[in-house]
């Protein structure tokens, strides 16, 4: 295969996987992304590989964002419980529950 048509058929494979991704956001799933990308001229070796892609992309966003998630949490908690601590009147209870549950869906998210 000479360069040119290497790089015309990376070109292509690339502009598949920025179209399965666009699929992926807007809700499709797995299946229904390979069987257009099959129906639209990828053979099945290429067409699993840009899925693989696909799901790895999909699978680092979610860990962003539930380290995002968590690290937000613990700030929550943390400023909630510097303030009652530091006896303003009352305790601040609303930041530090807002807190615990953003840090444990954050957790959770990252678990799975």
């Amino acid at each position: 295969m000479s360069e040119n048509t290497q790089t015309t058929a990376e070109a292509d494979l690339q502009k598949m996987y920025q179209y399965a991704t666009i699929l992926k956001i807007n809700g499709k799933n797995i299946g229904e992304i390979k069987a257009t990308l099959l129906e639209r001229g990828l053979d099945e070796t290429n067409a699993n590989t840009v899925m693989e892609w696909v799901e790895q992309d999909v699978s680092n966003a979610l860990k962003r964002r539930a380290k995002r998630d968590m690290l937000y949490g613990v700030l929550w908690c943390l400023g909630g419980s510097a303030l009652t601590y530091a006896h303003i009147g009352l305790a601040i209870w609303a930041p530090i529950l807002f807190g615990g549950i953003k840090l444990l869906k954050g957790f959770m998210n990252y678990s799975s």
